[in-house]
């Protein structure tokens, strides 16, 4: 079992076009707030980054911002973070706040969220991390994702037993409380059948 101290939130830098993918950000910067869960994200003000740490912050809640020097010096950072870590790029930006968080969650977004999520979920099924990972879908966002998996699975390109790591949910709360409850698969289950 988990113990959600804190949870990493990728998600897009936009706001969508879809005005409920801003309110599910927002949602997600309450809901973890009110559940006493810290908030890691990618340090930036815009999109719906910023929604889920503004409302984590009105919330009362922790919320830590680690953000590449770069995207800093384009003034993207988010002013309103409990705490803005500023570090030297992308790498060190995953890497701390993998460091920093005890589970991961994806909301709508584009190449760097996918990029952050399957990262995550790469690690936990190598066995760098027993983190739990999920993934809100909104207003079927996700759908295709989840029909790329399930192809996955049936092809047997990602072996049964590690699919427990990755969680598709429309669901916020249902999703929550699966990451601090989540157990794991034991890692070398998949290798032995490679």
């Amino acid at each position: 079992m988990t113990t959600l101290g804190r949870v990493a939130v990728f998600c897009g830098s936009a706001p969508g076009r879809d005005p409920s993918f801003v309110r599910a950000a927002r949602a997600v910067g309450t809901s973890l707030a009110q559940r006493g869960i810290g908030v890691v994200y990618g340090g930036g003000q815009v999109g719906l980054m910023g929604a889920v740490a503004r409302a984590a912050v009105e919330a009362g809640g922790e919320v830590i911002g680690v953000i590449p020097e770069r995207l800093m010096a384009l003034e993207l950072g988010d002013p309103g973070a409990c705490t803005l870590e500023v570090v030297p790029d992308m790498h060190a930006r995953k890497a701390r706040m993998a460091a920093l968080s005890d589970a991961f969650l994806a909301l709508p977004g584009g190449w760097g969220t996918w990029e952050e999520l399957f990262e995550a979920v790469t690690w936990a099924q190598l066995g760098y991390h027993r983190k739990p990972v999920g993934v809100l879908d909104v207003a079927g966002y996700y759908a295709p994702l989840q029909a790329l998996l399930d192809g996955a699975f049936a092809q047997g390109f990602v072996h049964d037993s590690v699919r427990p790591i990755l969680r598709v949910d429309d669901d916020l709360d249902r999703l929550l409380d699966h990451l601090a409850q989540a157990t794991w698969p034991p890692v070398e289950a998949w290798i032995r059948d490679v």
